[in-house]
């Protein structure tokens, strides 16, 4: 089963979640705003996409960020420790199956291989 990862009122994630029921693809949710996200699972994605996929430089979150935070940010070990702190800078949604990264943030052709 595939897992999406990201939060709620994430308009990338609903329109993702539109695109997966119009389809009748079967997910689960999995709201890290909520639920969290763990270190092991940061690492893994770090591991398998890098970190530069993972960390959201265009949103909100990472612009109201302190500069010293941002300059901080420099190789996975830093990444990690800032996305676990501040989980909406994780780019969204992330979709994964089998603990392997199928997509990250709205990718229309990756979805299609979803079917």
């Amino acid at each position: 089963m595939k897992i999406i990862y990201g939060i709620k009122n994430c308009n990338t994630v609903k329109k993702v979640l539109t695109y997966l029921d119009e389809h009748a693809i079967p997910y689960t949710f999995h709201d890290y705003k909520k639920a969290g996200i763990t270190k092991d699972r940061l690492e893994s994605w770090c591991r398998q996409a890098g970190w530069e996929a993972l960390v959201n430089k265009k949103g909100t979150t990472w612009r109201q960020l302190d500069d010293t935070v941002k300059e901080g940010v420099t190789d996975a070990a830093s990444a990690i420790a800032l996305m676990a702190a501040h989980t909406s800078v994780i780019k969204r949604p992330v979709i994964e199956e089998q603990d392997k990264i199928l997509s990250i943030g709205w990718n229309e052709e990756a979805l299609q291989q979803l079917k």
